[in-house]
C-alpha cells in the first residue's frame, strides 16, 4: 500500500468516509485541503498520494498499453482501501470517492469499475479513462448514486465530448449524474462546483 494520509474523525467514529484523490504533480496533503471547503466534518478523510506524484504517465486518453502499468496499480490502491473499509465494516453507500484532475478520471474509473450505491462520486475536471471508452471493462450498477462532474468546456486536458460520452456510459450504469460545466478554460474548482457538491451531495 502507497502512503495515505488520514484526517477528518477517526475511522473508528466515523460513519462516512470520503477517499480523496490528488492530480497529477500534486499529492495527499493538497487534496485534504479541500476539507475546509466541503462539508466533510462529519467524516473519515484518507488520501492517497501517487508515487512520483502521478497515477499514470500520459494523458488519460492515450493509448491504454501506454499508461501500464502504473494505471492498473492506481486502481489497485483505491481498490485495496476500499476492500479495508468493507473489512472494517462500512458498507459501499457510506463511502464518497473525491477527486480533482487526474483523480477525478481515477475517482470516476475505478467507480465504474466496480459500481456500486456509493454515498457519492465527486469529480471535479475529470472523465473516464482510456484511448477509446470501453463499456465492458465496467461492471455493476450506481443504483441511483450522485456523481457529480464540473469542468470548463475548453479544458486543455479534459475534452468536453469525453465528459459527455463518460456521463453516458454512468447514466446507463444507473448513476444520478449531474454535470456543471463552466464558459472559461480554467483548470481548477470553482466556488459553484463547491456549492453544488456541499447541497446536493454532502448536505
Amino acid at each position: 500500500m502507497s502512503k495515505v494520509l488520514s484526517a477528518g474523525l477517526p475511522i473508528d467514529q466515523a460513519s462516512k468516509v470520503a477517499i480523496l484523490i490528488h492530480g497529477r504533480g500534486a499529492n495527499a496533503s493538497g487534496i485534504l485541503a479541500l476539507k475546509d471547503h466541503l462539508n466533510l466534518d462529519d467524516f473519515a478523510l484518507l488520501a492517497p498520494e501517487a508515487e512520483g506524484n502521478s497515477w499514470y504517465p500520459y494523458s488519460f486518453m492515450a493509448p491504454d498499453s501506454s499508461n501500464e502499468s502504473a494505471y492498473s496499480k492506481a486502481i489497485s490502491q483505491i481498490e485495496e482501501l476500499v476492500q479495508d473499509l468493507y473489512l472494517k465494516g462500512f458498507q459501499s453507500e457510506q463511502i464518497y470517492l473525491i477527486g480533482f484532475s487526474q483523480g477525478a478520471c481515477l475517482s470516476l474509473e475505478f467507480a465504474a469499475r466496480f459500481a456500486k450505491k456509493y454515498g457519492g462520486v465527486i469529480a471535479f475536471t475529470g472523465g473516464l479513462i482510456g484511448e477509446q471508452l470501453r463499456p465492458e471493462k465496467y461492471s455493476g450498477s450506481f443504483e441511483q448514486t450522485p456523481v457529480f462532474i464540473g469542468s470548463s468546456k475548453n479544458d486543455f486536458h479534459v475534452p468536453l465530448d469525453r465528459i459527455k460520452l463518460s456521463v453516458d456510459l454512468l447514466v446507463k450504469m444507473g448513476g444520478k449524474v449531474k454535470t456543471l460545466i463552466f464558459e472559461d478554460s480554467d483548470h481548477t474548482i470553482r466556488k459553484e462546483e463547491i456549492d453544488w457538491v456541499n447541497s446536493n451531495i454532502l448536505s
